[in-house]
């Protein structure tokens, strides 16, 4: 099992920044790839960034040039760097861990989600 700890949300204001953090624990496999989804209200879950174990990103196109996603392998933390924040960018943040698991299949853990909101 793996458990993924969020924090770092909040309430700032329309062009402020936020720096979110997600420490994974327990079983982590090498191969994975970890990353932020968010979800406002009526809306459906939407990926927001990720990386992976190799370093390579990716980004929703809302996000790029304001959001920024890095990693340290050796804590098994992702962070992301959201800077330039609007009020669309209000929602709940989840946490995301994909593990390659050892028969080649994928298996995804979530975070318990921290609210961002970005006031006008």
């Amino acid at each position: 099992q793996v458990q993924l700890a969020e924090s770092g949300g909040g309430l700032v204001q329309a062009g402020g920044s936020l720096r979110l953090s997600c420490a994974a624990s327990g079983r982590i496999f090498s191969n994975n790839a970890m990353g932020w989804y968010r979800q406002a209200p009526g809306k459906q879950r939407e990926m927001v960034a990720s990386v992976t174990s190799g370093g390579s990103t990716n980004y929703a196109d809302s996000v790029k040039g304001r959001f920024a996603i890095s990693r340290d392998n050796a804590k098994n933390t992702v962070y992301l760097q959201m800077n330039s924040l609007k009020p669309e960018d209000t929602a709940v943040y989840y946490c995301n861990a994909k593990f390659l698991m050892p028969d080649y299949t994928w298996v995804d853990y979530w975070g318990q989600g921290t609210q961002v909101t970005a006031s006008s």
